[in-house]
């Protein structure tokens, strides 16, 4: 039987361990914003998040003409055609749930969908601004149901919430193209810290996380930014044992699973 490692490592190579965290993320604003989300939105959601990395990724393996030299380009070069057809799929699935969901989520959603399809078409010419494009539709996107459907007023919306969350998300993005900035180089593939530098990105992948722990001490839910705190800390934890992490890609499978703790404020 195959060991909780590699089984772990496998979702994260299918981005499932992203889908099913923007679940916990969504479900973590839903208790901020005092709503109850429906299954069909949340597998939605979930699904929308895994055809985008996964888009993503088929995109990035295909402008690479020889073997990749990451383990997921790999992986994705191999399963090329699989993982397109399940991408159709999947497709398809959304196209049936659209139906179950709610009119103020689906409209927010036709929108951010929007948003996410020109950047599909666009991400192979981005440099400095694919991760802050990428960070900010994913925050937008697992906010997007509690804030479709709360009757808070926008002026009491927990703003400081949501750039804690956007710069964890940002440094998650960020510190991936640190660990891969040697991959992306021999593959041909444009990053910010491949665009930068590594001295910008040293200071910002610093700096990020630690602004985003600090905003807890003026945040609106302090209690639920205290969630937010612990991601942001990891990921500098993460940084700070680069030697550690950076061997059998353990800075990915801890990166992609911090967004699994949200959930805990969401069971409180």
């Amino acid at each position: 039987m195959p060991s909780f490692g590699k089984i772990y490592r496998t979702l994260n190579l299918l981005s499932i361990d992203v889908a099913l965290g923007s679940v916990c993320s969504a479900l973590f604003f839903s208790k901020v914003f005092g709503v109850s989300l429906l299954p069909y939105g949340l597998a939605v959601l979930a699904i929308t998040v895994w055809v985008i990395y996964t888009v993503d990724h088929l995109l990035d393996a295909r402008k690479v003409p020889e073997p990749a030299s990451t383990e997921r380009h790999q992986f994705h070069q191999r399963n090329f055609k699989l993982l397109l057809k399940a991408v159709y799929f999947a497709l398809v699935v959304i196209a049936a749930l659209i139906f179950f969901i709610r009119k103020p989520v689906l409209i927010g959603g036709v929108y951010l969908i929007a948003g996410v399809g020109l950047y599909l078409l666009v991400q192979q010419y981005m440099k400095v601004s694919k991760e802050i494009v990428v960070a900010l539709l994913y925050t937008m996107g697992v906010s997007l149901p509690s804030m479709a459907m709360t009757k808070t007023d926008l002026s009491v919306w927990p703003w400081i919430l949501f750039l804690q969350f956007f710069l964890t998300a940002l440094t998650n993005l960020m510190l991936f193209a640190w660990f891969d900035r040697d991959h992306d180089l021999h593959d041909g593939r444009l990053s910010f810290v491949t665009t930068v530098g590594e001295k910008v990105s040293r200071y910002l992948i610093w700096s990020m996380p630690l602004l985003a722990i600090l905003l807890t001490a003026i945040s609106e839910d302090k209690t639920a930014s205290v969630f937010i705190a612990v991601d942001a800390f990891i990921l500098l934890l993460i940084f700070a044992s680069r030697t550690f992490f950076e061997r059998h890609d353990r800075f990915r499978l801890l990166g992609d699973a911090i967004f699994f703790i949200p959930i805990l404020y969401w069971l409180l």
